[in-house]
């Protein structure tokens, strides 16, 4: 017996030194990031955004992000447990590939892509693919009445290329790319 809880108690102080380690090495890992593992909050027109948390915008005029199945409430973030053969996630994925497909008119032919028609893991996903921003771009330079390449232009300038150049996608940032439509004469 007394073995038994020797051997119990240089386990847990070998299990808490190990896992203050890691903590120490993830927190120094964060504090090497541009926002040092923090929110980005960005101020505009008198209001703070967190820009990396999905944000809905409702008018036509603007990017849409990847839809959310939380309804945007970061308190609440999670994804749905449907999975892809479930007949209900199946009619609600169709639901959002033939609203953009209306939202969308002259794209009607092209594939839609994924991210504008599922949501994330988190429900709270504040990035697309270029690809996904592209989707868009003729429905807003009709309606802002603004040149196509002047909006595909911002989008690239607008891309964040991966870590390094290696690790993760190209994304696009949608708040921040709305901000700088506004921006755009």
């Amino acid at each position: 017996m007394k073995n038994h809880i020797i051997s119990a108690f240089r386990l847990t102080l070998v299990m808490l030194a190990v896992v203050g380690i890691y903590l120490v090495i993830v927190y120094g890992g964060s504090k090497i990031l541009p926002t040092q593992g923090n929110a980005e909050i960005i101020t505009y027109k008198g209001q703070k955004f967190y820009a990396n948390i999905g944000q809905e915008f409702k008018s036509d005029q603007y990017f849409q992000g990847r839809p959310s199945s939380v309804n945007y409430n970061a308190a609440g973030s999670g994804g749905s447990n449907k999975g892809p053969s479930n007949e209900e996630y199946l009619e609600t994925v169709q639901k959002r590939m033939d609203t953009l497909k209306l939202d969308n008119p002259a794209m009607k032919n092209t594939k839609v892509p994924v991210e504008l028609a599922t949501a994330s893991g988190s429900g709270l996903d504040p990035d697309i693919s270029p690809e996904g921003a592209l989707y868009q771009v003729k429905r807003i330079a009709k309606l802002r009445n603004l040149p196509e390449g002047k909006i595909t232009d911002l989008i690239k300038t607008q891309t964040e290329k991966p870590l390094l150049g290696l690790f993760g996608p190209s994304k696009v940032n949608v708040l921040k790319l709305n901000m700088a439509l506004d921006q755009l004469k």
